[in-house]
């Protein structure tokens, strides 16, 4: 491809930017940047460049810089939504209903300032129910509901990005997940704080800093896109097993929240009210489709021994209703019942 040729290219790169609302010194800054290559394939550039462009106005273009989902602000439906989806925790939803309150207040305000409360950060073993008291929050609220899992970064550039003169050089997740989101205010979930790799544990706390505090995020800048983005409106959300390894600063900007490990009467009644009537409808079976004698249920709750959380009923439970689902497409007619003769046949 000549020079020449490329001049179409460059019409579809402005046309791109000027579709889109954009911070006004972002779209100048882009359009010099276009008009910067395109001089110089004139005289003999590279096209790599070109490519460069075009992936950076891809990016910039698909970012919700001014979009923000239109929130939910009544306490009473989000306590209902909270109840819906979540048995017992009276303690740990009261906590959430009091963060939220004083957060819907402030925004009431004639004058609404900054967020300063502490991030609502529930820790606690596996299964108890963490992560989707986060995403209980976002349905609550109405806001889109986006997780960055720290347990899989390796340095600060997978939080902020790398510059785009790197070679193959990408936005980070917070970027990404914005995207995804399609928002400016998600409930974002920083999931496993705990699971940060020693080795980066220094540099991600620092950027984990940043976004953490309000003065801060208001301006967060991701080192691809090279431009400040407001991070102000959105709620964060932290999770992790324990607190042993986060570091102090980080610790003083989160609310901990311990999670309580569920006893066996409450597992039960999470199993029957939560836990069955969801998997059976993910499955596409109607809600009498799996009945299961009462006697029955102390097994289904502790297949391998005692578990402070709900992971391993959980698959016990998707097990059994995928036994029935393959026993009714080979004719079998339901609905099921389990008791002691037959529940070996469905686990």
């Amino acid at each position: 491809m000549n020079p020449q040729n490329s001049i179409p290219e460059f019409d579809k790169l402005s046309q791109q930017l000027n579709s889109v609302v954009l911070p006004q010194e972002l779209k100048e800054k882009a359009l010099e940047q276009i008009e910067r290559i395109h001089l110089t394939l004139k005289f003999g550039g590279s096209l790599s460049q070109l490519d460069v462009a075009q992936k950076y106005i891809e990016w910039i273009t698909h970012l919700p810089w001014n979009i923000s989902t239109q929130e939910k602000i009544d306490i009473i439906e989000v306590k209902k939504t909270l109840d819906a989806n979540h048995f017992g925790l009276e303690k740990i939803k009261s906590r959430v209903l009091e963060y939220l309150s004083v957060l819907i207040l402030q925004k009431q305000s004639p004058t609404p300032q900054l967020f300063h409360a502490p991030i609502l950060f529930f820790v606690g073993l596996a299964g108890t129910g963490k992560t989707t008291l986060a995403s209980s929050i976002a349905e609550a609220l109405g806001r889109k509901f986006v997780r960055i899992p720290f347990g899989g970064l390796s340095s600060s550039q997978d939080l902020r990005g790398q510059s785009k003169t790197q070679p193959n050089a990408e936005p980070g997740t917070v970027m990404k997940i914005l995207r995804e989101a399609g928002s400016n205010n998600p409930v974002i979930l920083l999931d496993e704080l705990d699971r940060i790799a020693p080795d980066s544990q220094a540099s991600i706390m620092g950027v984990l800093l940043e976004l953490l505090d309000p003065n801060q995020n208001k301006a967060f800048t991701d080192h691809f896109i090279d431009f400040p983005f407001d991070l102000s409106k959105a709620l964060f959300v932290a999770t992790a097993n324990n607190t042993n390894s986060i570091s102090t600063a980080v610790l003083d900007r989160l609310e901990v929240v311990q999670m309580p490990s569920y006893t066996d009467i409450e597992k039960i009644a999470i199993a029957k009210q939560f836990v069955l009537p969801k998997t059976l409808k993910n499955a596409g079976m109607s809600s009498t489709e799996i009945v299961i004698d009462d006697i029955l249920w102390q097994k289904i709750t502790r297949p391998l021994g005692f578990d402070s959380g709900i992971r391993s009923l959980e698959r016990t439970i998707e097990t059994v209703v995928r036994k029935a689902a393959f026993k009714m497409v080979q004719g079998q007619k339901g609905p099921f019942h389990l008791n002691e003769t037959n529940f070996k046949d469905f686990v």
